[in-house]
């Protein structure tokens, strides 16, 4: 059966499902490895090359064996597609216009939207030789590869890469920690919150939640993420990795939307621990520009007496938020106000 798959606004060319290599084709020794990886997606492979020739080559062995297929003619194009889909797989060429392969696999390794499990590989039509691929291999390249490429080789490769890559994308997802800020991901923090919850309905004590976004035009969804939208949730990450309370439950919930657990904490501490952790995001580190950031909170003063769950609270603290976000140049900083119904939901 054949399929026809669209990444964003991007559309691929048609593949096979599920991704599997006939091993009737393979020597004897490649029948007996394991080269299928998971069937419920094809791998998304980005090749970067100048030379349609290449491309087409490349295409011809990866498209039939259940690869969707993007393609790139120069470097610019490489990076800009490589962070806004995060291919399974990236090939790139070594002489690649306006910047070399190794050039651009050092700018996606550096970049945290590009998992240390992606496999970049850099191709050449030349001699390989030592120097070259220890160069490779030293700015995060899994392989320098020769063109034109052994087939049956390369794909057998690729099934491993693929089985790390869709095992470590499997272990991220279900892991309680956000692989790109080191804080607490929405499934690490609601456990959490259930946990200072519970310490808080047991001593009838404040519990509060704080939520906030920078004021980027994509922050909310409206649009999709930037460049600009990224350097601010990594500083978002930093100030709250360097200035979070070591009592509270911190955490990334959205894109760009980071929630603070404050056991402990009522209306008016939960208001000052907003207004401090804005200022030093405003601030930033030196040489920075300032960032603006939005927050929205709701605390009680004794959850037991309240009677809700936790994740009232994150609700109520995402409403105000939200109401920060609709009337950008208003109060940056809103209090919930209302009820327990209508509040937004974290999804």
């Amino acid at each position: 059966m054949r399929t026809s798959l669209a990444y964003r606004q991007h559309v691929l060319y048609d593949t096979v499902s599920p991704p599997q290599i006939d091993v009737q084709q393979l020597d004897t020794s490649a029948r007996t490895r394991q080269v299928s990886w998971d069937p419920s997606r094809p791998p998304l492979a980005l090749i970067a090359n100048d030379e349609e020739w290449s491309i087409r080559s490349l295409e011809s062995i990866l498209s039939p064996n259940g690869y969707a297929i993007l393609r790139a003619y120069n470097a610019e194009q490489a990076i800009e597609l490589a962070l806004e889909t995060t291919p399974d797989l990236i090939v790139l060429d070594d002489k690649l216009p306006e910047m070399s392969g190794v050039d651009v696999c050092r700018v996606l390794r550096e970049d945290p939207r590009i998992t240390p499990c992606t496999p970049i590989l850099i191709t050449t039509a030349g001699r390989r030789d030592r120097q070259e691929r220890l160069e490779a291999l030293a700015t995060g390249a899994w392989d320098l590869i020769g063109l034109p490429v052994d087939a049956e080789e390369l794909l057998l490769k690729l099934a491993a890469y693929m089985r790390a890559k869709f095992a470590a994308d499997h272990t991220r997802e279900e892991s309680l920690v956000d692989g790109l800020t080191g804080l607490y991901n929405l499934r690490g923090l609601m456990r959490r919150a259930r946990e200072l919850g519970s310490d808080a309905y047991r001593h009838g004590r404040a519990l509060a939640c704080v939520a906030f976004a920078p004021d980027v035009a994509s922050a909310n969804g409206a649009a999709e993420p930037g460049d600009d939208l990224w350097k601010a949730v990594d500083r978002l990450g930093r100030v709250f990795r360097n200035s979070g309370r070591i009592s509270d439950a911190i955490g990334r919930t959205r894109v760009a939307e980071f929630v603070v657990i404050a056991p402990a904490t009522d209306e008016t501490r939960a208001l000052k621990l907003a207004e401090r952790l804005v200022r030093v995001a405003v601030t930033g580190d030196e040489g920075e520009a300032p960032l603006q950031v939005l927050a929205g909170y709701d605390a009680v003063a004794d959850f037991r007496e309240a009677g809700i769950q936790p994740s009232a609270l994150l609700a109520g603290a995402t409403t105000a938020l939200r109401r920060c976000q609709a009337e950008p140049g208003d109060a940056p900083i809103r209090r919930y106000e209302g009820g327990r119904e209508g509040t937004v939901p974290l999804t």
